[in-house]
């Protein structure tokens, strides 16, 4: 039987899987996310056992993906200090002796959810997690967008709401981005508890809404893809979509002309299809590609 391993790598957990070719999960665990020297020895040992023939890595980043760059396949200027300027992906061919594809995380998730989940059937869609930190992926033509590096949708900058009580956020890079105004770490700084314990009626879900409204229109005007799929932790409130599209609708402002805008956005800015599955996923269809 064919084997196919798929790292979903994340800044606070690693979940690895093992797919057969047809796509059906055979074997899943987790492992916490520590430095490189403690857990790439288990992540490898789990992966030899299995004997895979290729693996996907959907990654947390920045990542280096430019084929000609001579730090192609590492993972580069992540927060995540341990992990920094860490050649991933050689660490694992020169492991495991197996093809392996990498990109971002948030490019699988994208990618899943294009080929299998919420977007499926369709030429291009923008999957955007907000969670811990807040990032994109944008498929295209059925393909993850690179270019210069890839998407960093997180660090777009953003117009603060006067209500916000820090209007420039919390992100040690850029005043006023969309991450340090709307990630789920901010949402307990800027009120003091987490996104789960907000009251549903708090004047922060107003605030958070108009941060990812504004993105939602960004993202619209800037690559119109034929559906916004948003997901992550801070999703999980249910009661938040309605008011982001609500939103979007009225930065619009009447300028797009389609039936998605016409009906409320409702079938256009959704959750994942997938749900929790579609990093994992997409790192089982990076292996595909391998």
């Amino acid at each position: 039987m064919q084997k196919l391993g798929a790292l979903e790598a994340g800044g606070t957990k690693m979940v690895l899987a093992i797919f057969s070719g047809t796509g059906e999960i055979l074997q899943q665990t987790s492992i916490p996310t520590r430095t490189p020297e403690e857990t790439m020895p288990e992540m490898i040992r789990f992966f030899s056992q299995e004997k895979i023939q290729a693996l996907g890595i959907g990654c947390f980043g920045p990542l280096d993906l430019n084929p000609s760059s001579p730090s192609c396949g590492y993972i580069t200027m992540t927060p995540k200090l341990p992990w920094r300027n860490y050649p991933i992906v050689k660490a694992f061919q020169e492991a495991l002796h197996v093809p392996v594809v990498l990109d971002t995380d948030v490019n699988g998730a994208a990618l899943a959810e294009s080929r299998l989940g919420a977007a499926k059937g369709l030429d291009s869609c923008l999957y955007v997690t907000i969670g811990t930190g807040i990032g994109g992926g944008l498929v295209i033509g059925g393909r993850c967008v690179h270019g210069l590096i890839h998407p960093e949708l997180g660090h777009q900058l953003i117009h603060p709401d006067p209500r916000d009580p820090h209007p420039e956020g919390f992100c040690p890079y850029h005043t006023s981005c969309l991450e340090g105004l709307a990630a789920g770490p901010t949402i307990q700084k800027r009120w003091g508890v987490t996104a789960k314990d907000l009251p549903h009626d708090h004047v922060g879900w107003l605030i958070e809404a108009e941060y990812l409204a504004q993105m939602c229109h960004n993202a619209m005007m800037s690559f119109s893809p034929e559906k916004i799929i948003l997901g992550g932790g801070v999703m999980q409130q249910d009661f938040l979509f309605p008011l982001v599209r609500s939103r979007t609708v009225s930065l619009l402002g009447n300028y797009l002309s389609c039936a998605a805008v016409e009906q409320g956005l409702d079938d256009y800015i959704v959750p994942p299809a997938l749900g929790t599955r579609s990093g994992i996923m997409g790192a089982y269809l990076l292996a595909c590609q391998a």
